[in-house]
């Protein structure tokens, strides 16, 4: 078996309008809605589908909660703009600006929470 890349991966959420907001507004995904009403944040060629808390759609995590997720984003904005627009939308920066090392690169990250208490990384791949 060889695998290529992910193609989408699932939240479960406390508030599923109060992600879709969160996700659209400060890290500019597009709200998709498929399959009698399901939601989703859609970015380039990949996908986050959303599981609203206790209405979880079969089959799921063994375990499904909100706050369990741990993500990285690459992003081309650069970093400055990052925090200015996290700073904007008053979101908590926990750590950073600081260097890491992703799948492929070295990389300069920010982390951050999201409205569940998952921690997002947004991060620039560094030359």
């Amino acid at each position: 078996m060889i695998i290529d890349h992910l193609d989408h991966i699932v939240l479960t959420v406390a508030d599923v309008d109060k992600t879709l907001q969160f996700y659209h507004q400060v890290l500019g995904m597009q709200i998709e809605e498929f399959n009698q009403g399901r939601k989703a944040l859609r970015f380039n060629q990949q996908k986050i589908n959303l599981h609203q808390k206790g209405q979880e759609i079969d089959p799921k995590a063994d375990q499904p909660t909100p706050g369990a997720g741990d993500l990285c984003f690459i992003s081309q904005t650069p970093m400055d703009e990052i925090v200015a627009e996290l700073r904007h939308h008053q979101i908590p920066i926990e750590l950073g600006p600081i260097e890491r090392t992703g799948a492929t690169h070295k990389i300069y990250s920010v982390y951050f929470r999201d409205p569940d208490q998952n921690l997002l990384e947004v991060s620039n791949i560094l030359s």
